[in-house]
């Protein structure tokens, strides 16, 4: 698990970090610039004539200790400083007192002098302000500069919590963070602007943040063996659970299909696809390991006897907003008292009938992409994606459920629980089909006893590591949700290895 703090909480970090357990501040600094020259020189960066660009704020500071490094090194390296002198922190005062008596250029302006690389450290983390002025014409003369550049913790000009350009940005060919990859730069045009990001360790330890809810996380691959289930050796069908998805009107067997696949491929026992008659041929030859009943028409008895056989249900994907369909899903939020999954068209219907809100509880999960939650809370998808962290925490505070946000970062949340940031996956992922895919491994995750929420964050890694797996054999156009289907077995059977017969705890 990695935390991705925003810049305010980094700050509470680093300060921590300097009180509680008597890490100097100038340490924290040295340990900065040390490992920005070992990315430069891993890299093999052309380090014949350096400029380097320091403001006022620790990053400068940063910035003078790079230089000197590089200096002591024998690099030739120029400091171009264009912060004020009176708004120096102390720190940042003290190493360019230390780099001007180590011999290091430090200049007001730069001519016409060809750098091979620049090295911006201008603003930190804390940036809030639009960039104007002089600083403005700054990093415009920066980016107009033919030379590798390289970014100190981040590229000047970027908001550390939304990933938004603040006026103006450094384009970064690279990126050297400190401790944790900060939540901006998943999001907006930072994913751009950073270039090939690399998160250095400087002595700030994740502890800072163990036990806060209100700082975001990922996961990484490493994680995966601790999160899936464990599979017993003596288990059978059932142990894995039950479940049944009423999926797919006439014409979406498709849906239908990728839902109880993925469900069934994530480790459940037993799928039952409850869709409608139409389907029932196609997706028999297609799936025959799928338990298929179906409807002509809506039956409430039936729904409820299927809805008491199974262990968890999903509903939505491919279901229409049919009047049958709107009875389906009424019935089944009304009725359940399993785990249940809201996908698609669930969703549409629900965002239109606010009065089953009510009726939603802490073990259903809502996976709506941008457009449907836009129905869900209210807000335009420009809304959304201008500040996706302020409405989807009010929306988690209206429901009592696990929401997925699906985007090209996914957020899972719960009130009351920090919210999660999905990192894998991948543009290839974008196809039809691929949500469906998404809602079946969830309820597949459900089925065996994973609690929801964190159903919901293992299933959206769970599906960006198949994405990934699918791209690295298909490329990023020809991928289909399909070969997603195949990239969750393929992830799965690399993980086994790992955790065959791997006892319960």
């Amino acid at each position: 698990m990695r935390y991705l703090p925003t810049g305010a909480q980094m700050k509470q970090g680093d300060q921590k970090t300097i009180t509680e357990m008597g890490m100097p501040s100038m340490v924290l600094m040295e340990r900065a610039a040390l490992s920005v020259v070992e990315m430069m020189e891993s890299e093999q960066l052309d380090l014949k004539k350096v400029l380097v660009v320091c403001g006022s704020g620790n990053n400068g500071g940063d910035g003078f200790a790079v230089a000197r490094l590089l200096h002591l090194k024998g690099y030739a390296v120029d400091v171009w400083f264009v912060g004020k002198e009176s708004s120096m922190t102390e720190e940042t005062r003290l190493q360019k007192q230390i780099a001007v008596h180590y011999g290091v250029p430090v200049k007001e302006r730069v001519g016409e002098d060809c750098y091979t690389v620049i090295v911006d450290a201008i603003f930190g983390i804390g940036l809030s302000r639009q960039v104007s002025g002089t600083y403005y014409n700054v990093i415009e003369n920066l980016n107009q500069m033919d030379a590798i550049k390289v970014a100190v913790d981040i590229p000047s000009g970027l908001s550390a919590d939304t990933g938004d350009v603040l006026g103006i940005a450094f384009a970064a060919d690279f990126t050297v963070t400190f401790a944790f990859q900060k939540i901006g730069m998943l999001f907006g045009m930072a994913r751009k602007l950073v270039g090939k990001l690399v998160t250095a360790s400087i002595g700030i330890e994740p502890s800072v943040y163990d036990g806060r809810g209100d700082v975001c996380y990922t996961y990484d691959r490493t994680d995966l063996k601790n999160l899936l289930p464990a599979r017993d050796p003596d288990a059978h069908k059932g142990n894995y659970g039950k479940v049944l998805l009423i999926v797919g009107s006439p014409g979406m067997a498709g849906a239908a299909y990728f839902s109880a696949k993925a469900a069934y491929l994530t480790g459940a026992g037993l799928v039952q696809i409850y869709t409608a008659k139409e389907n029932q041929s196609n997706l028999q030859q297609l799936l025959p390991e799928a338990i298929i009943t179906t409807y002509e028409r809506y039956e409430e008895e039936k729904l409820k006897e299927l809805l008491e056989w199974a262990d968890v249900v999903g509903i939505g994907s491919g279901l229409s907003m049919s009047e049958t369909a709107q009875h389906l899903l009424s019935t089944t939020v009304r009725c359940v008292k399993k785990p249940c999954m809201i996908d698609a068209d669930g969703l549409n219907i629900l965002s239109k009938d606010r009065a089953l809100f009510e009726k939603l509880t802490p073990d259903c999960i809502l996976t709506p992409h941008m457009k449907e939650m836009a129905g869900l809370c209210g807000h335009s998808v420009k809304e959304l994606k201008e500040e996706r962290f302020r409405y989807f925490q009010e929306f988690l505070g209206s429901i009592p459920s696990v929401c997925v946000m699906k985007d090209a970062r996914t957020l899972v949340g719960r009130d009351g629980r920090p919210v999660y940031v999905n990192t894998s996956g991948n543009q290839s992922m974008a196809k039809g089909g691929a949500g469906d895919v998404l809602g079946g491994m969830i309820t597949g995750l459900l089925a065996q006893k994973i609690e929801p929420y964190e159903a919901g964050t293992l299933g959206v890694f769970l599906h960006g590591l198949a994405g990934d797996a699918a791209q690295k054999k298909k490329g990023s156009y020809s991928v289909l949700a399909s070969d997603i289907l195949d990239g969750i077995a393929e992830v799965l059977t690399a993980e086994s290895t790992e955790m065959i017969f791997r006892e319960k705890c």
